[in-house]
């Protein structure tokens, strides 16, 4: 894959379902506190676990990812919230007081 795609995710998902891949994408929808990416910021994942780009770091994107598998096969979207007020938050990472929303759907 080209170089260029790596420093555009959605690109990358474009390119991943040419390839007839089942592709979701995770974004960043809402953040409050200290996150470590913006809103907007994407993750593609396709059925085979491969991914590009970043909606936080650490464990959270491994539970996106999860998250996301589900999504490929269901066609069901969702919306996931990681914080410090969650049970989760030190699970995933996100000890560091901010919590973000993460909308994940099928595409194509």
């Amino acid at each position: 894959m080209s170089e260029q795609f790596h420093d555009d995710p959605l690109k990358v998902a474009e390119a991943w379902m040419g390839e007839g891949r089942p592709v979701a994408v995770a974004t960043v929808v809402e953040t409050w506190g200290s996150a470590p990416r913006p809103v907007g910021s994407h993750l593609v994942i396709d059925a085979d676990s491969n991914f590009e780009g970043s909606v936080s770091g650490g464990c959270v994107e491994g539970a996106v990812i999860a998250d996301a598998l589900d999504v490929i096969e269901t066609g069901e979207p969702k919306m996931l919230e990681f914080g410090v007020a969650d049970e989760t938050a030190w699970r995933v990472g996100l000890s560091c007081g901010g919590r973000i929303r993460v909308y994940v759907e099928r595409i194509g």
